[in-house]
């Protein structure tokens, strides 16, 4: 099973040859289209069987027996908390995140599982919006805002990461929008490099807010637990977010991604969310970034301004992380750590603080290749398919 191709110029899955632009959408019956008309068409779901099978699934992660966050065992030590900790009741005086954004307009009617459109200020834009199949009455989801690979689109991204059944499984709204082409004045799809114009990256931040926005206008949210993940130049991208207009992020999630160099460095002095920092060892490199050093980089930055770090090195280079689900839970999702690290992490805990910190050891599912704080992952050892970089 394949995810995240983290790759600076890839042409996605090698079964996948199409360029991965917007007009290519609605080619083929695996793409989602957009109509002439403006109406939404059907996002082609992969994972039918998936979410079917773990719907009702619990979701939680058993690390431990205690009811309550904390407690304490029989001999006074603290046992790890119980995880996942958005959607539970936050700790009397902690702080609340802040109103979501609001729209200035008429927002469109979200269809799930379609490709929709919104006006930003860089124009008309479209990303895959997803939710839970069923969604129970007062349920409040969390958001998880996806940036994709520069050699794909939303529909890739979509596909590659089992979106709909994970949703399903996690109980979360996942949007993904489609970045932009050079004609649009932004090469690498998302605005992130040291050439990028400032105000074309303001732009993708209007287009995060108005896609939250409309999002929260429809359906019962979960302020606590907005998230951002990307992919190679969708995770520098996921890093300028942070950094410059983090103030309604929990946590992210950079994949194959970083700052630095012929990136744009982070910014200091913003919202202090936990951070996965994950990359392909050192040999993850594609057209002219070295994954590995932009990612340490990031890492540097991250917990020199008091972001929790938690560290993963896989060994397949640029290339799809080779999660998979432990042997003692294979109805999980594929990349189940990615979506546990976001419910881990309600924006209401303590700055510089994450429930893994309380762990010798990180629980399933989490891989022994990752580990708390820069600099303690040990590299994955073991068969991959090779960098997905071309």
């Amino acid at each position: 099973m394949t995810l995240l191709v983290a790759c600076a110029d890839d042409s996605g899955d090698p079964k996948l040859d199409e360029t991965g632009t917007d007009d290519e959408i609605g080619e083929s019956s695996e793409t989602a289209t957009t109509s002439e008309s403006g109406e939404s068409a059907e996002t082609t779901d992969t994972s039918d069987d998936l979410t079917t099978e773990s719907s009702e699934t619990d979701p939680t992660t058993e690390t431990g027996e205690s009811e309550t966050t904390e407690t304490e065992t029989e001999t006074g030590d603290d046992e790890p908390p119980m995880l996942p900790l958005c959607g539970t009741t936050p700790p009397d005086g902690a702080d609340s995140a802040p109103e979501l954004p609001t729209y200035d307009g008429d927002c469109p009617v979200l269809d799930p599982g379609m490709l929709n459109e919104i006006q930003s200020s860089s124009g008309t834009r479209s990303f895959i919006f997803v939710t839970p199949t069923e969604i129970q009455e007062d349920e409040a989801l969390p958001i998880m805002v996806m940036f994709h690979w520069l050699g794909a689109d939303a529909q890739k991204f979509y596909d590659r990461a089992e979106v709909q059944a994970a949703a399903d499984y996690y109980r979360f709204i996942a949007i993904i929008p489609n970045g932009r082409d050079i004609e649009d004045l932004v090469p690498f799809r998302w605005p992130f490099a040291v050439t990028d114009l400032d105000f074309l990256m303001q732009q993708d931040f209007d287009l995060f807010d108005d896609m939250v926005a409309c999002t929260a206008e429809q359906y019962n949210v979960d302020k606590e637990c907005v998230s951002a993940m990307g992919v190679s130049a969708g995770a520098m991208f996921s890093s300028m977010l942070a950094s410059r207009h983090g103030e309604n992020l929990a946590s992210y999630i950079s994949l194959s991604g970083g700052v630095g160099g012929l990136i744009k460095p982070w910014q200091a002095g913003g919202n202090k969310m936990p951070a996965m920092v994950l990359w392909g060892g050192r040999q993850d490199f594609c057209i002219a970034i070295d994954f590995a050093a932009a990612s340490k980089t990031l890492e540097a930055n991250l917990e020199d301004n008091g972001h929790p770090v938690l560290e993963c090195i896989h060994n397949c280079t640029h290339a799809t992380p080779p999660f998979e689900p432990p042997a003692d839970q294979p109805d999980l999702p594929t990349f189940a750590p990615a979506w546990e690290f976001m419910l881990a992490h309600p924006y209401w805990l303590e700055d510089g603080y994450s429930p893994y910190q309380e762990f010798d050891v990180l629980p399933s599912p989490w891989p022994d290749w990752c580990a708390m704080g820069a600099g303690n992952a040990v590299e994955r050892v073991g068969e991959c398919m090779g960098s997905e970089c071309q």
